[in-house]
């Protein structure tokens, strides 16, 4: 028994200590003994260190450690993010503040917003005749808006909380619903307009305030970030004009101006699958858009004349001929348009059996 135990041992020595050939058994086993670790108290698991700094009371972020505070994309405007400035008497679609109240929407992935349903309504869409008034109301000669039959509205935060089924039932067949401007804007009211309108039976499409001081590419695709594809909906509009308010201090050159909407209306008519309108007042489609974009769709501002008078040489689809309406349905004032069309040409056009251009005379 001893001749096997004291071999047993020093392979222990040997394995268990590192001890050299002179160590004995004994000390071998006292080596073990105090080389063990002792166990240390658990520490409570600290919390996790944010990637950037946030400043609690301005809610904004401090890049890279520098300690200067950014705003964040989507928290509201920065310098030469708006439009270019333009003569104080230039009036067109309600024009944001220079510190709008923006949605604060989180990125979303993937970058476009949601389709909705893919199968086109089959009835035919009813037509309600107009029951608007006009706080301003104006004489536009033999051709009036009363002559047109199918009506609608355009409509943005500034109309607040509407009644969108009286709205209907007073003539807005149809309604142009503010969903962006620049890069990183949201009319907040849009998610809840772009639904109610629809659930009402209104035809809606949504309209893009143009930034003349921000890409075109990125603004396209904030748009498409935020507006559904729907098969139902009117084609979507660019809404190009000056602004007298803007922080943006120079006018591109015609070529630019016209370079720039391009690339825009190119990206969201290759997404949507329909061919952008252009929205546009007197002032800057005298100085841009004569003779220009003429396989386009348009809808003319025109509030003191008939568009005959102000656009001569264009053929038009919709005509904005009042920004002081009233109606049921919406406190203070609205916008005013009348298609261009009969209601059969409505009816052929939204259903996709027409074509804008057969609606406006060009074919």
């Amino acid at each position: 028994m001893r001749s096997k135990v004291i071999p047993s041992l020093l392979i222990g020595c040997l394995v268990l200590a590192g001890c050299s050939a002179r160590t004995s058994p004994i000390e071998a086993l006292k080596l073990q003994s105090q080389s063990a670790p002792r166990a240390q108290p658990v520490q409570a698991a600290m919390a996790p260190v944010p990637a950037v700094a946030v400043d609690e009371q301005t809610g904004s972020i401090a890049a890279n450690g520098s300690g200067q505070p950014q705003p964040l994309a989507w928290a509201g405007d920065t310098p030469n993010q708006a439009h270019f400035e333009s003569s104080p008497m230039t009036a067109g679609m309600p024009v944001p503040d220079q510190r709008p109240v923006a949605m604060l929407v989180p990125p979303v992935s993937p970058l476009a917003a949601p389709e909705e349903p893919a199968a086109r309504s089959t009835g035919r869409h009813r037509v309600y005749n107009q029951r608007f008034s006009d706080a301003k109301p104006m004489n536009f000669g033999k051709v009036k808006p009363k002559h047109h039959a199918v009506h609608g509205v355009d409509v943005s935060r500034w109309q607040g909380d509407i009644d969108w089924p009286k709205l209907r039932s007073q003539g807005a067949n149809f309604a142009y619903i503010k969903a962006t401007d620049g890069g990183d804007h949201v009319d907040p009211m849009f998610r809840t307009n772009w639904k109610r309108a629809k659930e009402a039976g209104v035809k809606r499409g949504a309209y893009h305030f143009f930034y003349w001081c921000r890409v075109a590419s990125d603004q396209a695709d904030w748009f498409i970030r935020n507006v559904p594809r729907d098969p139902d909906a009117l084609p979507p509009v660019i809404d190009v004009e000056y602004n007298g308010e803007s922080s943006c201090r120079f006018r591109l050159s015609p070529e630019k101006a016209r370079e720039k909407m391009q690339v825009f209306m190119d990206r969201l008519e290759r997404h949507y699958g329909k061919r952008p309108v252009i929205y546009t007042a007197p002032d800057f489609y005298k100085d841009n858009l004569r003779g220009q974009f003429l396989d386009y769709p348009f809808w003319l501002r025109s509030v003191a004349a008939h568009p005959s008078k102000i656009y001569p040489d264009r053929k038009w689809v919709f005509w904005q001929y009042s920004g002081s309406g009233l109606s049921q349905g919406v406190n203070g004032k609205i916008d005013l348009n009348v298609f261009y069309g009969s209601v059969s040409d409505w009816q052929n056009w939204v259903g996709g059996k027409k074509s804008w251009e057969r609606v406006a005379g060009l074919r």
